[in-house]
């Protein structure tokens, strides 16, 4: 059986998640990192070497790195769908997959780590706000792409859609300003309606936050 190392409130943990259960791939998770601990432990490291989650022990295939994993498990129980078979949209796919983590990620994750993580007296306003301009400035690439298509490669839902659309959750709870983004909404609208996402990525992330 599948076993997924990570705690269900990391964000990479949740990508995986959601993917394996709209594979319906039988699956372990095992609970590791945040309040768990463990990453520094001899055995995990053993595992992955950098000490982070998720990482998966498919039948002894080894997998870290959150969109490397995603890309496997598409490979191997969803081809022809989550992950596409023509080379030209998988490439598209990998495409936005890597432009996700060079230009949204960023920001992102400085908007969590320097907002969320932080106590308000504590927060650096202006640092704030220039992580803010550069998500936004990402989903408005985002917003443009999805004004002909319901998703980023089209028609049908990939891995091109997997670390943007898991991102959306915490973008419309966070707490800060978010601009009118209509095709972003309706497809976040349409994405709530997905059992596993719902599931998975709608995950309550209180315990994270700075205090």
């Amino acid at each position: 059986m599948l076993k997924i190392y990570g705690r269900r409130t990391s964000f990479n943990v949740q990508k995986v998640m959601w993917l394996v259960n709209e594979l319906k791939v039988p699956h372990q998770r095992i609970d590791i990192g945040g309040k768990f601990g463990g990453l520094d432990k001899p055995e995990f490291l053993a595992l992955n070497p950098n000490g982070k989650i998720p990482v998966i022990d498919d039948s002894g295939v080894i997998v870290w790195e959150s969109n490397a994993i995603v890309r496997y498990i598409a490979d191997k129980h969803g081809k022809g769908t989550w992950s596409p078979a023509d080379p030209g949209q998988r490439a598209q796919a990998d495409q936005w997959m890597d432009w996700y983590l060079n230009h949204l990620n960023p920001g992102f994750m400085g908007i969590f780590l320097d907002y969320f993580k932080v106590p308000e007296p504590k927060r650096d306003q202006a640092l704030i706000g220039r992580h803010i301009k550069a998500a936004m400035d990402a989903y408005a690439l985002v917003e443009r792409c999805l004004e002909k298509q319901p998703n980023m490669l089209g028609e049908q839902i990939t891995v091109a859609d997997i670390p943007i659309a898991a991102s959306l959750y915490r973008l419309y709870t966070i707490g800060i300003p978010v601009p009118k983004m209509p095709n972003i909404e309706a497809w976040y609208e349409r994405l709530k309606k997905r059992p596993a996402y719902a599931e998975h990525v709608m995950v309550d992330y209180a315990e994270l936050r700075g205090y």
